[in-house]
Parts: C-alpha cells; structure tokens; sequence
C-alpha cells in the first residue's frame, strides 16, 4: 500500500490524520508526507521514543507502562488516545516495537503493536511479529502495516 492512496482517500473522506511513533521515528509521518497535498489530511505526528515522551506528549500512564513495558497493546493504546486527544485528527495510529538488533525470549526481535484510534469509536491494538528481518525491514515492514490499518480506518 503506498502513501498517495491514503491521502487520497482521506482526503476524500474528508478525515485528518495523526501519528505517534516510537520503533519507526517519524517514518509513518515521513511516508505520508512525502505525498504532494498531504498538508490536507495529515495534522501532525508524534515522535515519542523514550518513555518519558510517551508519558509527556501523549499521557501514556506510568503504570501501563510498568506493568506492560513500553512494547505492548496497553500502551500503543494509550499512545493513540493520546494522538488523537491531542490533536485535531480524526485517526491516529501508533506504534511501538523492537526494530532490533536484539531484543529478548519475552519480546523478541520484530515485535510491533499498534494501535488505532478514531473519533467516536473503541481503539483496536494488534501486534504483529514481523521477526528478525533486521532494523530497517523491521520499520519499513512497519510503516507499510501502519499505512494499511490507516486506510482501512478512512
């Protein structure tokens, strides 16, 4: 799924878009607003790659993640309530996961969750394991995923 569908079809919807990223730094925000016309539909995205942005840009809770660590669903929930709360967007996806190299036997290399939060309806989460494909496939893999959950949204 490329970008330019998106906007697109956002654009055709008439919904605005926002991102909060960690694994991916930006990349969603990037992809999207590499499209001519984004300005339309894209409100803005967040880099929240440290726990203490996730906490102060987006309200991620202290304890979600103390008791779910910084890759889970709980808290890529939390991170696109956030997005969405904090921006004038109608969709927001978020992201977080191990991009690698390493990771551990509890969560492993290529693990990203996601979350997907649009105005006026329940938030989904989802994690996918994407596996040990290395840093770069591992985000490119994740912007793509993220891009398609977006689309499905509008």
């Amino acid at each position: 799924m490329d970008a330019q569908t998106l906007v697109q079809r956002a654009r055709d919807a008439g919904v605005m878009i926002a991102a909060a990223e960690s694994c991916t730094g930006g990349m969603i925000s990037a992809a999207i607003t590499d499209v001519p016309g984004s300005s339309r539909v894209f409100d803005r995205g967040f880099v929240t790659y440290s726990n203490g942005a996730k906490q102060a840009m987006l309200g991620v809770q202290p304890a979600t993640l103390e008791a779910h660590g910084a890759v889970s669903e709980a808290v890529a929930a939390e991170m696109a309530a956030g997005a969405l709360a904090r921006s004038d967007a109608d969709i927001a996806v978020a992201v977080t996961g191990i991009a690698g190299p390493g990771g551990s036997q509890h969560k492993p290399e290529g693990r990203v969750c996601f979350g997907l939060a649009r105005a006026g309806q329940a938030v989904r989460t989802e994690t996918v394991e994407f596996g040990a494909l290395g840093r770069e496939r591992v985000r490119r893999a994740t912007v793509d995923h993220a891009l398609q959950l977006l689309l499905s949204a509008v």
